[in-house]
């Protein structure tokens, strides 16, 4: 491991049980790829240390799949952590997802809708919190992305006083679509918050991992890596190999 190491955290997205891929975070444009255990399973045996793992059904709003979410987090190595995403919009999920064993849970419609429930959120769990800032241009998208949720600075600073332990700042207009990530984006944000920033959308080749490397002295600590994965764009060693293990 070096200094300037990239965490990056392979994605498991699950959808009516199955491991699947979106196309700009758009509800019907999945790709399926099979078991979700068996997709975290072939990231950990690569030596990922991380899965950022999403339930789509429940960011949705059309269902959920908690059983099946459990049992990929009961599945993974000691020593390897998950990050749970996906419509955790209250006290209820709020505690069902941290019930899970997940490292952490990542914030997403509610942060924008639900401002002194999501700071409460912060200020009860710290580092087990991070929301995720979804944004076209500098508007965040929310309720998978189907409706604006307001101005990124402003959101952003919001948080900031609340003590946001962690962003992950995703371009919708770059997920799922292999177009290489919003570098510029990212350098916005973290020249705007002393926390880190875990990077999400468009990683499209070993290049677009280097890039985001050279941005970790800035406060981009890690990266969500899907599609290019699951279409064999480069395997997860060489891309941590890349990121400097």
């Amino acid at each position: 491991m070096t200094a300037d190491k990239l965490i990056l955290l392979p994605a498991v997205d699950v959808a009516d049980g199955q491991a699947v891929r979106l196309t700009q975070g758009e509800a019907g444009s999945e790709t399926g790829y099979g078991d979700p255990r068996e997709a975290a399973a072939a990231w950990t045996d690569q030596g990922a240390e991380w899965i950022h793992l999403v339930d789509l059904d429940a960011a949705f709003g059309r269902g959920d799949n908690r059983a099946i979410i459990r049992e990929v987090i009961a599945s993974v190595p000691a020593g390897v952590q998950v990050e749970l995403s996906g419509g955790i919009r209250d006290d209820a999920s709020l505690d069902a997802a941290l019930g899970t064993g997940c490292a952490r849970i990542n914030l997403g419609t509610a942060a924008l809708e639900q401002p002194e429930w999501a700071a409460r959120a912060i200020a009860d769990h710290g580092e087990r919190i991070a929301v995720g800032l979804d944004v076209r241009g500098t508007t965040l998208a929310a309720r998978g992305w189907t409706q604006e949720g307001g101005d990124l600075w402003e959101v952003l600073a919001r948080l900031e006083d609340a003590g946001c332990a962690r962003y992950v700042v995703t371009d919708v207009t770059k997920d799922g679509t292999l177009q290489g990530p919003n570098l510029d984006l990212l350098r916005q944000v973290t020249a705007r918050t002393s926390r880190p920033v875990v990077a999400s959308g468009g990683v499209s080749s070993l290049d677009d991992l280097a890039a985001l490397r050279g941005l970790v002295a800035d406060g981009v600590e890690g990266a969500i890596v899907g599609k290019a994965l699951y279409a064999g764009a480069f395997t997860l060693t060489e891309a941590l190999d890349v990121a400097g293990r």
